[in-house]
Protein backbone atom coordinates (compact mmCIF):
# COMPACT_ATOMS: atom_id res chain seq x y z
CA UNK A 1 0.00 0.00 0.00
CA UNK A 2 1.61 3.03 -1.01
CA UNK A 3 1.10 6.22 1.10
CA UNK A 4 1.32 9.13 -1.17
CA UNK A 5 0.99 13.12 -1.14
CA UNK A 6 -0.01 15.16 -3.61
CA UNK A 7 0.67 19.18 -3.31
CA UNK A 8 0.78 22.29 -5.57
CA UNK A 9 3.58 24.54 -4.87
CA UNK A 10 4.90 28.08 -5.92
CA UNK A 11 8.56 28.16 -7.04
CA UNK A 12 9.14 30.11 -3.73
CA UNK A 13 7.43 27.24 -2.12
CA UNK A 14 4.08 28.70 -1.43
CA UNK A 15 1.20 26.85 -1.04
CA UNK A 16 -1.15 28.97 0.99
CA UNK A 17 -1.72 32.40 1.65
CA UNK A 18 -4.93 32.61 4.30
CA UNK A 19 -6.04 29.11 4.26
CA UNK A 20 -6.75 29.44 0.60
CA UNK A 21 -4.76 28.44 -2.63
CA UNK A 22 -2.92 31.73 -3.77
CA UNK A 23 -3.94 31.18 -7.73
CA UNK A 24 -6.55 29.97 -10.05
CA UNK A 25 -5.44 26.69 -11.73
CA UNK A 26 -8.49 25.00 -12.92
CA UNK A 27 -6.55 21.92 -14.76
CA UNK A 28 -5.16 21.31 -11.68
CA UNK A 29 -8.23 20.60 -9.41
CA UNK A 30 -8.92 18.31 -12.39
CA UNK A 31 -5.46 16.68 -11.98
CA UNK A 32 -6.44 16.61 -8.46
CA UNK A 33 -9.91 14.88 -8.57
CA UNK A 34 -8.49 12.33 -11.08
CA UNK A 35 -5.48 10.97 -8.94
CA UNK A 36 -7.37 11.42 -5.52
CA UNK A 37 -10.92 9.52 -6.70
CA UNK A 38 -11.39 6.37 -5.25
CA UNK A 39 -8.60 6.47 -3.14
CA UNK A 40 -8.66 7.90 1.02
CA UNK A 41 -8.02 11.01 1.51
CA UNK A 42 -6.25 12.27 4.70
CA UNK A 43 -6.00 16.07 5.86
CA UNK A 44 -5.46 18.39 8.55
CA UNK A 45 -9.03 20.12 10.17
CA UNK A 46 -7.95 23.71 8.32
CA UNK A 47 -7.65 21.78 5.26
CA UNK A 48 -10.96 20.60 5.21
CA UNK A 49 -12.28 23.74 6.67
CA UNK A 50 -10.91 25.59 3.27
CA UNK A 51 -12.57 22.88 1.11
CA UNK A 52 -15.64 23.11 3.37
CA UNK A 53 -17.40 19.87 2.43
CA UNK A 54 -16.29 15.95 2.34
CA UNK A 55 -15.03 15.65 -1.01
CA UNK A 56 -17.49 12.90 -2.79
CA UNK A 57 -16.11 9.58 -4.54
CA UNK A 58 -13.19 9.54 -1.97
CA UNK A 59 -13.03 8.48 2.28
CA UNK A 60 -11.91 11.69 4.28
CA UNK A 61 -10.33 11.22 7.20
CA UNK A 62 -9.41 14.50 9.03
CA UNK A 63 -6.20 14.89 11.31
CA UNK A 64 -7.00 17.18 14.73
CA UNK A 65 -6.17 17.72 17.70
CA UNK A 66 -9.43 18.60 19.30
CA UNK A 67 -11.04 14.89 20.27
CA UNK A 68 -14.61 16.95 20.35
CA UNK A 69 -14.41 18.27 16.76
CA UNK A 70 -16.78 16.79 14.11
CA UNK A 71 -18.23 17.75 10.80
CA UNK A 72 -20.53 15.34 8.12
CA UNK A 73 -19.29 13.24 6.11
CA UNK A 74 -15.79 12.39 7.67
CA UNK A 75 -14.05 9.91 9.60
CA UNK A 76 -12.23 12.39 12.60
CA UNK A 77 -9.16 10.93 14.03
CA UNK A 78 -6.71 12.61 16.65
CA UNK A 79 -2.99 11.66 15.27
CA UNK A 80 -1.39 11.08 11.86
CA UNK A 81 -1.23 7.17 12.84
CA UNK A 82 -4.75 6.74 13.47
CA UNK A 83 -5.17 8.64 10.06
CA UNK A 84 -3.03 6.35 8.24
CA UNK A 85 -4.07 3.23 10.18
CA UNK A 86 -8.00 4.37 9.10
CA UNK A 87 -6.64 5.19 5.60
CA UNK A 88 -5.08 1.89 5.25
CA UNK A 89 -7.63 -0.30 6.11
CA UNK A 90 -10.15 2.10 3.78
CA UNK A 91 -7.76 1.62 1.03
CA UNK A 92 -7.79 -2.15 1.17
CA UNK A 93 -11.98 -2.26 1.97
CA UNK A 94 -11.58 -0.10 -2.07
CA UNK A 95 -9.33 -1.90 -3.35
CA UNK A 96 -7.41 1.10 -4.16
CA UNK A 97 -3.30 1.21 -4.50
CA UNK A 98 -2.89 4.30 -2.38
CA UNK A 99 -3.51 6.67 0.39
CA UNK A 100 -3.72 10.06 -0.16
CA UNK A 101 -1.97 12.91 2.08
CA UNK A 102 -3.64 16.31 0.21
CA UNK A 103 -2.83 19.20 2.90
CA UNK A 104 -1.75 21.70 4.55
CA UNK A 105 1.63 22.33 5.73
CA UNK A 106 1.82 20.59 8.90
CA UNK A 107 0.09 17.47 7.89
CA UNK A 108 2.58 17.20 5.05
CA UNK A 109 5.58 17.55 7.53
CA UNK A 110 4.55 15.25 9.85
CA UNK A 111 3.50 12.64 7.04
CA UNK A 112 7.47 13.09 4.70
CA UNK A 113 8.52 10.02 6.60
CA UNK A 114 6.07 7.44 5.28
CA UNK A 115 5.30 8.83 1.71
CA UNK A 116 6.72 6.89 -0.78
CA UNK A 117 5.15 9.24 -3.97
CA UNK A 118 4.51 12.52 -4.35
CA UNK A 119 2.22 13.92 -7.00
CA UNK A 120 3.49 17.90 -7.11
CA UNK A 121 2.11 20.37 -9.58
CA UNK A 122 4.97 23.06 -9.36
CA UNK A 123 3.08 26.22 -10.49
CA UNK A 124 5.77 29.10 -11.97
CA UNK A 125 5.14 31.78 -9.65
CA UNK A 126 6.40 33.15 -6.73
CA UNK A 127 2.97 34.61 -4.72
CA UNK A 128 3.19 35.94 -1.22
CA UNK A 129 1.88 33.20 1.07
CA UNK A 130 2.20 31.89 4.71
CA UNK A 131 1.93 28.47 4.23
CA UNK A 132 4.96 26.52 2.22
CA UNK A 133 6.17 23.43 1.25
CA UNK A 134 9.86 22.50 0.48
CA UNK A 135 10.88 21.23 -3.05
CA UNK A 136 11.26 17.28 -2.90
CA UNK A 137 14.71 16.49 -1.36
CA UNK A 138 16.39 14.55 -4.65
CA UNK A 139 18.81 12.23 -2.18
CA UNK A 140 15.49 11.16 -0.95
CA UNK A 141 12.92 10.92 -4.28
CA UNK A 142 13.55 10.50 -7.74
CA UNK A 143 11.27 12.30 -10.17
CA UNK A 144 9.73 9.41 -12.30
CA UNK A 145 7.85 11.66 -14.70
CA UNK A 146 7.27 15.49 -15.85
CA UNK A 147 4.55 17.41 -17.65
CA UNK A 148 5.12 20.81 -18.83
CA UNK A 149 2.45 23.04 -19.24
CA UNK A 150 3.07 26.95 -20.65
CA UNK A 151 0.69 29.62 -19.10
CA UNK A 152 -2.44 30.57 -21.00
CA UNK A 153 -4.88 33.19 -20.44
CA UNK A 154 -6.49 31.33 -16.83
CA UNK A 155 -3.70 29.79 -15.41
CA UNK A 156 0.00 30.23 -14.71
CA UNK A 157 3.08 27.93 -16.62
CA UNK A 158 3.18 24.65 -14.48
CA UNK A 159 4.53 21.34 -14.16
CA UNK A 160 2.87 17.57 -13.11
CA UNK A 161 5.68 16.33 -11.27
CA UNK A 162 5.93 12.54 -9.65
CA UNK A 163 8.62 11.86 -7.47
CA UNK A 164 9.24 8.11 -6.31
CA UNK A 165 11.57 7.46 -2.99
CA UNK A 166 14.57 6.29 -3.77
CA UNK A 167 14.84 2.25 -2.35
CA UNK A 168 17.28 2.40 0.91
CA UNK A 169 20.25 0.03 0.88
Amino acid sequence: MRIALIVARADNGVIGVDNQLPWHLPCDLKYFKQVTMGKPVVMGRKTFESIGRPLPGRTNVVVTRNPDWSAPGVRVVTSLEDGLKLARAQADLDGADEVMMIGGATLYREAMPFVDRMYVTQVHASPDGDAFFEAPDASQFAQTSVDHHPADEVSPAHSYETWDRRATH
